[in-house]
């Protein structure tokens, strides 16, 4: 069995000790991350939605960051919304920020009704760069 390649972002947040998971594992040429949500550093949900939406993609980048990638390099994504017919238009306002310009990721959203305490989730599956992997291996 071959270990697990884990990646964290810089600043970790206390949600990866207190749940024990990876914030994103690579696997050759693709980085698989794990769901971000919009918690503060001590692992807490950010109160207000749309600023909980912006420290969910602020994580997100954070992780990829750290295995050499950018949201340039996602193709597919999954989101998870506690109340998705009302906080539509909050999360599309940052997508279409983030993701401006065709060809769009694949994108998955899913209606939950519980979230840890949180009210919107995102995880991706990325393509690590050519230069992101050599230098990852030069490391290793």
């Amino acid at each position: 069995m071959t270990s697990r390649d884990a990646i964290f972002p810089a600043n970790r947040h206390a949600l990866y000790e207190a749940h024990g998971y990876s914030a994103a594992i690579r696997s050759q040429d693709l980085l698989f991350v794990s769901g971000q949500v919009g918690s503060r550093e001590d692992g807490s949900p950010e109160p207000e939605f749309a600023r909980q939406v912006e420290r969910a993609f602020d994580n997100l980048r954070a992780t990829l960051k750290a295995a050499g990638c950018t949201f340039d390099d996602i193709v597919d994504v999954t989101t998870f919304h506690t109340d998705p017919e009302n906080q539509f238009g909050t999360i599309m306002a940052v997508k279409n920020r983030i993701f401006s310009e065709a060809p769009y990721p694949n994108w998955t959203a899913i209606g939950v009704n519980w979230l840890a305490g949180f009210d919107f989730e995102i995880k991706v599956i990325a393509r690590i760069p050519e230069g992101a992997r050599a230098e990852r291996e030069r490391a290793a």
